[in-house]
């Protein structure tokens, strides 16, 4: 419920202001409905696009809005929702590989992407909103975009995917819900646990980088960014747990297990040589990982965009992104203008 407290300040700072400046009115929300759009859609690009045609929409229908039906959150929610909606009929889910198949066991496999599947793609951590001052808030905002989490909420038709959005993430009451997605209580009510349900098979818990000691978990991920700059594959494997989870969109192909897992960095190593930079930065509430491999020139070029996924046992996945789409989303250079000092 802290996050709706908080909301409802918000609310109240811009209510009365529609009329007079739309704008002024709306744009306290645009970062957290393309957050709400990312949830539902898994790209950041179609949840800016989907965002901006709802606003569009709530700009016509303005002169409609009735400050004692609903709050101007509730309202442009409920718009964001049906455009998503709309945006979502007939198109495909967005997987990441593990979604699509088995674990490969061969580390030698050829790693040939295919860009026919429309892939998961990750969400910067700066499009989630620094502002809350509530601890419990910011760690539902945070636990609702991992990379994990939204991947399997891919699998849920569009609109229990919206009601679960919409009632557990969000926090809207059953009837608000019903108004924004169109259907009865009872049917909020039916989807919402189906939903859960769906979710309990396909992302059992996992143990949160929040979760832990903020000391622990930065230690491990400053001891996997020493181990992958010195091309450590034995470094890298101690920092594993049993099961990891290795994958790399747009590559249909993913490994699971430490053994694997180094295997293939040794492939890695062997394949791009053993000169690397690694920046932190972070994505989906997680620790993420910027990777520059030095070319024949010396010079570190953008490698990959890793997701790292960090429980008390260690690392438990590694979500490895080559996209020049996500690196933008990211706004990574695309070289090191210097080699940073270690």
């Amino acid at each position: 419920m802290a996050l709706r407290r908080q909301d409802k300040r918000e609310e109240g700072r811009v209510a009365g202001t529609l009329e007079q400046d739309f704008a002024a009115a709306t744009e306290p929300f645009r970062r957290e409905l393309v957050v709400h759009c990312y949830r539902m859609l898994g790209s950041v690009q179609e949840a800016e696009d989907v965002v901006q045609e709802a606003l569009l929409r709530a700009w016509r229908s303005r002169e409609r809005y009735d400050p004692t039906q609903a709050s101007i959150r509730t309202w442009l929610y409920r718009i964001t929702t049906n455009a998503c909606l709309s945006a979502m009929k007939g198109a495909a889910r967005r997987p990441l590989p593990s979604g699509l198949g088995a674990a490969s066991d061969n580390p030698e496999a050829p790693l040939v992407p295919d860009f026919d599947v429309p892939w998961l793609q990750p969400l910067p951590n700066s499009y989630l909103r620094e502002l809350i001052i509530d601890p419990g808030a910011r760690a539902v905002e945070r636990e609702s975009v991992r990379l994990a989490l939204v991947g399997a909420m891919q699998l849920l038709p569009p609109k229990q995917r919206a009601v679960l959005v919409l009632r557990d993430v969000l926090q809207f009451s059953a009837a608000e819900v019903a108004g924004q997605v169109g259907i009865t209580v009872a049917a909020v009510n039916s989807a919402l646990q189906r939903a859960r349900a769906t979710l309990v098979k396909a992302a059992p818990s996992e143990e949160s980088i929040g979760a832990l000691d903020g000391g622990v978990a930065e230690g491990i991920i400053q001891r996997y960014i020493d181990a992958f700059e010195a091309a450590d594959v034995a470094a890298l494997i101690a920092l594993l747990t049993d099961d990891v989870v290795l994958e790399m969109p747009p590559v249909p192909l993913w490994y699971r297990g430490r053994q694997n897992y180094g295997d293939f960095m040794s492939r890695v190593f062997r394949l791009r040589g053993a000169s690397w930079r690694i920046l932190a930065t972070s994505a989906n509430g997680q620790w993420a990982l910027a990777a520059y491999c030095a070319d024949r020139t010396g010079t570190y070029v953008l490698h990959t965009l890793q997701i790292i996924t960090v429980s008390g046992g260690g690392i438990t996945r590694n979500v490895v992104f080559q996209d020049p789409a996500v690196f933008h989303a990211f706004r990574l250079e695309p070289v090191l203008p210097v080699c940073p000092s270690k």
